[in-house]
C-alpha cells in the first residue's frame, strides 16, 4: 500500500451515503418528536389506555414567547368533555351534537382552547385586531366600500342589525370583523362577524349571511371587552360561523340524495 493513502480500501462514496442516511434518519426523529409537544397523548375513542405513539414524547421544554411570557410544552391538560355521543358503539362512528352545536363547539364549530388574551403586534406590541374607532391614522380607502350603516340579513330575509363599525388588523391592514348592533328583538348588544362569512351587497345597503337564521344572530358569542378580541374569543367565533354551515338547519345533516 502507498505511504499516506489511508483511504485506498474504503469506498469513501459509500461511507458517505451511509452518513447522509444516518443524518436524515435522526433529522426525522428528531422532528417527528418535537411534533409530540403539543396534543399528545392522543385520546382514542374506545376504552383503553392513552396512545404515545413513536417516537415517544420528549421531555417538557419551556418556551419563552415575544411578549416574555413562558410556555410549557408538553405540559398536564384536562380531557375535554364532548357535547356529542356516537351514533353506534364502535370505535370511528360519527358523532352527533346533544346541545346546540354551534356553542358547544361540536365540529365544525369545534375551537381550541387558547389563550384568553388579544394577539399583539410585534412593532409596538399593542392589540393587532381593533374597531376602526380606535384605531389612530387607520382609514377605509375611498375606492373601497364602507359597510357602515349597512342593515345584516339572515338566511330567513330578516333584518337582525346593522353595521356599525369596522375591524381592521393593523398588522395585516386588512378588514377582519363587521360590528354589528343587534335589533331589540334579539336582545340588543353588539357582537363581530367574521368578514369570509358575509357577502356584501352594495346597491342594496345590505349585509348576508346565508347559513344562521335569525334566531341564531342571538346566540352569537359576545366579547368581554369592546374594543378588543382574544385569540379564545377568536376562536369561538370562527367556530360559530363556521358551524352554521353544517348545523344552521337540521337537514344539512341528512345525505344530499
Amino acid at each position: 500500500m502507498t505511504y499516506g493513502a489511508i483511504l485506498a480500501r474504503f469506498d469513501v462514496a459509500q461511507i458517505a451515503i451511509y452518513v447522509f442516511w444516518g443524518s436524515f434518519f435522526a433529522l426525522i426523529w428528531w422532528l417527528r418528536r418535537e411534533d409530540h409537544r403539543e396534543g399528545y397523548p392522543l385520546v382514542p375513542d374506545y376504552q383503553g389506555s392513552d396512545v404515545y405513539s413513536i417516537p415517544p414524547i420528549p421531555p417538557a421544554k419551556t418556551f419563552t414567547l415575544a411578549d416574555g411570557h413562558e410556555v410549557l410544552a408538553p405540559r398536564p391538560e384536562p380531557v375535554e368533555t364532548v357535547k356529542a355521543v356516537q351514533t353506534m358503539p364502535w370505535a370511528g362512528a360519527p358523532y352527533v351534537p346533544t346541545g346546540n352545536p354551534l356553542v358547544d363547539g361540536v365540529g365544525p364549530a369545534a375551537y381550541a382552547n387558547r389563550a384568553d388574551v388579544p394577539d399583539h403586534a410585534f412593532d409596538d406590541g399593542l392589540p393587532k385586531i381593533v374597531p376602526l374607532r380606535t384605531a389612530e391614522g387607520f382609514f377605509l380607502a375611498g375606492q373601497d366600500t364602507d359597510p357602515r350603516g349597512f342593515e345584516v340579513i339572515a338566511n330567513n330575509d330578516k333584518v337582525v342589525g346593522h353595521i356599525s363599525d369596522v375591524w381592521i388588523d393593523r398588522a395585516e391592514y386588512i378588514i377582519r370583523y363587521l360590528e354589528m348592533t343587534r335589533v331589540e328583538s334579539l336582545g340588543g348588544g353588539v357582537v363581530i362577524l367574521p368578514s369570509t362569512f358575509i357577502k356584501i351587497k352594495n346597491k342594496r345597503h345590505e349585509i348576508l349571511c346565508g347559513f344562521l337564521s335569525s334566531d341564531q344572530f342571538a346566540t352569537i358569542p359576545q366579547l368581554r371587552n369592546p374594543d378588543v378580541i382574544t385569540l379564545l374569543e377568536e376562536d369561538k367565533l370562527m367556530g360559530y360561523f363556521a358551524g352554521g354551515q353544517l348545523y344552521g338547519k337540521a337537514g344539512r345533516l341528512e345525505p344530499v340524495l
